[in-house]
């Protein structure tokens, strides 16, 4: 391999060996093993003007991660300066910004560069890419570290186009907007609407907040980390690594009741039941805010103060549809309209369309999204059969509903390594999944994922394909049990050549 990245003089193309796409935390982390392991002929491209990926796009009133600060971080790289138990999103971003210079990646990083169309090219054994600005590069590998969560999904709104108020999704907040003593409406109630909702209600005149599914709650129990604590987590890290632990294990335990385990989901219904008792008086109200579905069929969130921001005199939740957008209002189907001046979006990303807005074109010509067909599937939701060296964190059937994604990152990361040894140690350059490893690999994903709750719990999700129906997201076990899968690469399952 060679030893860093170049750019002739006279040509407009740069090569190097990995071309990684990204700046969030799978990009960022690809990036470190990459120079820990000497391997410093490569690039991080990144869509937005700063690095983060998500911790950087989101930027709403209230934006939080849902787990611990001390396990959504690098098991290589804690911190013992999270002031939260759990992160707020400057505090993430702010993070990721100390590993980016700890590690010394500033060098590797081009920003406001937008990964638009890589091109195997079979004769040579390398992708050619070209990215926004017209750059061309060309690497021997690609790294795809764009995640799941970046495209906003909005929804389809009769008569839209002829509201003359503002409008914006929670993922792209509009703060020359000024919502104080407005009104506004809300459309969605996921994980993103929780934690802006309570913000925004106290400034604004009326709050209209249309909800068509409700999600189960459970208490977020949030608190500030002490002085001492941290000092402590200084002075011993084997208390900040014992901390982790306990954790992770108090997250891992929660997977059972996703997997079929009917007494511990009962019991985490039971909780948030008691959650929103305690807080929503009105029988009414309490009714509708009850899920009919079984706890995690849907993302379960976690908050202390959406429900008591539902008691103010100035928020509605309407669960009537919407029949209509109107200019200066929006009409549900019962007939009622309410006055709006601003629409804001709460309605999630596109989530199981990945790779959105671009084209990666493999062996034969064939692009990536027909090769997926009506699903899209990996190997060990990573390497993808006709896409030699392409690799994919984040991919297909490896997110979580239970527990940091951070450590599948990690374990994919470590995968991904394993592989680019695997060839320097062979004296190949190219490496593809073999056809009938990742076919097996996907029947049993789908074996295991029957039962579960995601797939039968009585509700839809975007943890399904819209299409389908089927659930091409999420990992249909324990972390523990995919760092086992992924622990090793297997020569056997590769095809190599040069």
């Amino acid at each position: 391999m060679t030893e860093s990245a170049t750019s002739a003089a006279h040509s407009s193309v740069t090569t190097v060996d990995v071309l990684i796409v990204g700046a969030g935390f799978s990009g960022i982390c690809m990036g470190i093993k990459l120079l820990e392991a000497g391997m410093k002929s490569f690039l991080i491209i990144e869509k937005s003007c700063e690095i983060g990926g998500t911790w950087w796009d989101n930027r709403y009133p209230g934006c939080a991660c849902d787990i611990p600060s001390h396990l959504y971080s690098f098991s290589f790289a804690p911190s013992t300066e999270w002031t939260r138990m759990y992160p707020g999103q400057q505090e993430i971003h702010d993070y990721l910004k100390r590993c980016v210079e700890r590690y010394g990646l500033a060098p590797y990083l081009r920003l406001n560069t937008r990964f638009q169309e890589a091109i195997w090219d079979e004769s040579e054994g390398a992708w050619n890419v070209t990215v926004g600005d017209g750059m061309q590069i060309r690497a021997r590998v690609v790294v795809s570290g764009m995640g799941a969560l970046h495209v906003p999904r909005y929804p389809e709104l009769p008569g839209l186009k002829r509201f003359s108020g503002r409008t914006f999704h929670s993922s792209a907040w509009d703060y020359k907007v000024d919502l104080d003593g407005k009104n506004v409406a809300v459309v969605g109630t996921g994980a993103s609407a929780i934690q802006f909702v309570p913000q925004i209600a106290p400034r604004i005149g009326q709050l209209h907040l249309f909800q068509r599914t409700p999600p189960w709650i459970v208490p977020r129990l949030d608190f500030a980390i002490s002085e001492k604590w941290k000092q402590r987590f200084r002075r011993v890290p084997l208390t900040r690594w014992a901390f982790r632990q306990y954790i992770f294990w108090r997250q891992e335990i929660r997977v059972l009741g996703f997997l079929g385990n009917e007494t511990f989901r009962k019991k985490v219904e039971a909780v948030a039941l008691r959650h929103m008792g305690r807080r929503i008086k009105d029988p009414k109200l309490r009714a509708a805010l009850t899920p009919k579905y079984q706890l995690g069929c849907k993302r379960v969130l976690v908050s202390d103060d959406y429900y008591p921001t539902l008691n103010r005199s100035n928020v509605e939740l309407v669960t009537e549809g919407i029949a209509e957008v109107r200019a200066h209002s929006i009409v549900t189907r019962d007939g009622v309209e309410r006055p709006i001046d601003v629409l804001i979006y709460g309605t999630g990303f596109r989530a199981t369309e990945p790779l959105i807005g671009c084209r990666v074109v493999g062996k034969g010509g064939v692009e990536i999204h027909d090769a997926w067909g009506k699903r899209m599937t990996a190997y060990l939701g990573v390497t993808v059969n006709g896409f030699p060296n392409f690799f994919i964190l984040l991919g297909p059937n490896t997110g979580l509903g239970h527990n940091s994604v951070v450590l599948m990152i990690e374990a994919q990361v470590r995968y991904t390594m394993n592989c680019l040894k695997l060839m320097k140690r062979k004296k190949q350059r190219v490496l593809e999944v073999r056809p009938q490893i990742q076919q097996s690999f996907v029947e049993e994903i789908y074996r295991r994922m029957s039962g579960t709750v995601w797939q039968s719990g009585g509700c839809r999700s975007w943890y399904q394909d819209q299409n389908t129906g089927e659930i091409t997201t999420l990992w249909p076990g324990s972390v523990i049990s995919y760092l086992h899968h992924m622990r090793s690469v297997s020569p056997s399952d590769y095809q190599l050549s040069s």
